[in-house]
């Protein structure tokens, strides 16, 4: 086993990545009343692109990665820039406590898709975990209820792409690097914002749309100043970010790091009510309770295994 101080050092990472992550919420947030969220995405791509190829150096590549797996990079992208567009979408309409307590689902969805596309065993302990983990997600969303709101949707089809993006991580991890990875999500980032540029043209008038899709349709403008920096900056988070995660994962036991990943949602709640006022619900505190021991019951008996 590392030793203790190698684990503490890796939990310090771990949180300080999502607290860098928790400033990507606040920029898109801040700033998404005014501007598309394909602008962002784009604007974000431009600058991560370039970094991933300083991570590739480091990790002692001398030219532009190479995969002998395209397809499952590009599929891999593909359900990242999915993931991230439907997660700003949600954004625009549901406070950040809503969002992260949402979030607190993957582990389900993973699992589910461990199942069934690579064959995992899963005893009946953890799959009573995660059921409770997906009652405290109906606690939240509230389908069919006065309060129910579409951009709880876009935030569960936002973690269904991320559990995709998962499964084909783990394919892809013995073959190529996180630097590598990291390289052709960000292309594909960025070939696919420009691709959907023509959207706005497409649909019109947005005004008297939900939040959410008038974030997607919106008509792109040219940033201002601080605009603009603000959107370039998301490129360094998202790079600083990813490297304290590498970072957490490579000093501390997995088993050990994983549950502090829940800290995201006290962290972004603390911003809601500081920012926006945004006072977390019963509702939305229980579920995430119920969330939180699903995750805390299915790592304590992989750990027990």
């Amino acid at each position: 086993m590392k030793p203790l101080s190698d684990n503490l050092r890796g939990v310090s990472f771990l949180v300080l990545a999502m607290l860098i992550f928790s400033l990507q919420n606040i920029a898109v947030k801040w700033i998404g009343g005014d501007y598309s969220v394909l602008e962002i995405v784009t604007f974000r791509s431009l600058v991560a692109l370039p970094l991933t190829l300083v991570f590739f150096y480091f990790e002692g590549g001398r030219s532009l990665p190479k995969t002998k797996q395209y397809r499952l990079e590009y599929l891999r992208g593909f359900f990242l820039f999915l993931s991230y567009t439907t997660h700003f979408m949600g954004l625009a309409a549901l406070p950040l406590a809503d969002i992260e307590s949402i979030r607190y689902s993957a582990p389900l969805l993973i699992t589910i898709l461990s199942v069934l596309f690579l064959r995992e065993r899963v005893s009946l302990r953890h799959w009573l975990a995660l059921t409770v983990g997906f009652l405290g997600v109906l606690f939240i969303v509230r389908p069919g209820s006065a309060s129910f709101n579409l951009g709880s949707i876009f935030i569960l089809l936002s973690v269904l792409f991320y559990a995709l993006n998962v499964i084909i991580t783990r394919q892809l991890r013995t073959t190529d690097s996180s630097a590598t990875m990291a390289y052709y999500s960000s292309l594909v980032y960025l070939i696919a914002a420009l691709v959907l540029i023509p959207l706005p043209l497409l649909f019109g008038d947005t005004t008297q749309a939900h939040p959410s899709i008038a974030f997607l349709l919106r008509d792109w403008t040219v940033p201002s100043l601080v605009d603009f920096m603000i959107m370039s900056g998301l490129g360094l988070v998202w790079a600083a970010g990813m490297y304290c995660i590498a970072r957490a994962y490579s000093l501390a036991l997995a088993s050990v790091a994983a549950p502090f990943e829940y800290v995201t949602l006290p962290i972004n709640a603390m911003w809601g009510v500081l920012i926006w006022q945004e006072i977390p619900t019963l509702a939305t505190l229980a579920g995430a309770a119920l969330t939180l021991l699903s995750g805390l019951l299915a790592t304590h008996h992989l750990e027990s295994k």
